[in-house]
């Protein structure tokens, strides 16, 4: 594999857990060198967050975000770390953060900090609920933000209590976006020789993450709610259904999908049903259409179904971690590999990005510390 893009770049992470350490993971998976900075004396938390741990200090889900990282051990309230810290900056092109809002002036991580040290540096600002107003000094995380911004209420049968996602999406979203910024605020540093801050909060991505169903209240009133089988608001057949054995996820985003679907489940009479005719029909009479739908699936297993569908049309089966993980395909498209660590070998997965058709190469994260004599 040729070089990696972010070669070259040098970050500073002042991190723990999950949201900072998602984000700055992408930067070193292609190719910047990213430093873990942990407070002495145990490091990030999650080394230490089970139960699936790998000898002392170290855990699987502590290596699920900080692969290609290094760690440098450094009490930033030292004046020996301060000056350590400092020297770093001064060869580094971002410092990044995962802390509290109040935090980043106390610890003196913004740009007005640091700008006197290197004018183009970038700093990174991710959050709870930002820096700037009366919520700074809150403490937050991912399902707050879940139940404040309206996802729980978006989630889960109509008839059920709310319901979060299943996985910490707002933090690994947030922080995606957080990347993103300290991407775009380098190149214009390196354009300009001028640094900024660079803020995100787990609260506006969780927001912004409201996308239409956001323009449609602010706009026409309109007020999304949970639907039954977590169907689409305007798209139909849209949802779940039930196969002999299980449930498949259909999407007849297109009404070419529509006119095969009901073919290949022997209802094509419904092409010409005026319950069913065309988007808006369907939409209006989605009650009646979903008990058709599910017998003549369940006359088969999902099998069946995903046999004559899959590659024809938008269809999936609904799977278990089991079920995902052990699936060939994941194998076969390189999602997965095999690392090398202290405690024996490590299967994680892959990145998601691929350069000229590769994915990019990984390495575990090294024990707390250990890159402390070759950072001085």
């Amino acid at each position: 594999m040729r070089p990696l893009p972010l070669k070259g770049l040098r970050i500073l992470a002042v991190e723990q857990y999950g949201a900072g350490p998602y984000g700055s993971m992408f930067l070193a998976d292609l190719g910047a060198e990213v430093i873990k900075i942990e407070s002495p004396p145990s490091g990030d938390v999650s080394r230490a967050t089970g139960p699936y741990f790998l000898g002392e200090g170290d855990s699987q889900f502590f290596q699920t975000f900080n692969l290609n990282k290094r760690s440098l051990l450094l009490d930033l309230k030292s004046t020996e770390g301060r000056a350590q810290f400092e020297k770093l900056v001064a060869s580094s092109d971002a410092v990044t953060n995962n802390l509290r809002g109040d935090q980043p002036a106390k610890l003196k991580l913004t740009y007005e900090h640091l700008a006197a040290i290197k004018p183009a540096i970038v700093c990174a600002h991710l959050s709870a609920y930002g820096r700037d107003n009366e919520r700074a000094a809150w403490p937050g995380y991912d399902y707050l933000m879940q139940a404040e911004a309206g996802f729980m209420l978006l989630t889960g049968e109509p008839d059920g209590p709310p319901a979060r996602f299943g996985l910490s999406m707002v933090d690994f979203m947030t922080g995606s976006v957080m990347a993103t910024g300290v991407l775009a605020a380098i190149i214009g540093a390196q354009r300009t020789g001028i640094g900024c801050d660079v803020d995100v909060s787990l609260f506006d991505v969780a927001l912004h993450q409201l996308s239409y169903p956001a323009t449609w209240y602010l706009n026409a009133g309109h007020e999304t709610t949970r639907l039954p089988r977590s169907a689409h608001p305007g798209t139909v057949p849209c949802q779940l259904y039930r196969s002999a054995d299980g449930w498949l996820m259909v999407m007849c985003m297109l009404d070419k999908f529509w006119q095969q679907f009901v073919d290949g489940i022997g209802l094509a009479h419904l092409k010409t049903d005026p319950r069913f005719i065309d988007y808006p029909a369907r939409r209006e009479h989605r009650e009646a259409l979903t008990p058709i739908v599910d017998a003549a699936l369940m006359t088969q297993p999902g099998a069946h179904w995903l046999a004559q569908f899959s590659g024809v049309l938008p269809i999936a089966p609904v799977n278990d971690i089991k079920a995902a993980l052990d699936n060939p395909y994941v194998e076969r498209v390189g999602m997965l590999q095999t690392l090398a660590h202290p405690s024996g070998p490590l299967r994680v997965l892959k990145s998601p990005i691929k350069l000229d058709g590769e994915r990019l190469p990984s390495r575990v994260c090294p024990p707390l510390g250990a890159d402390g004599e070759t950072l001085g």
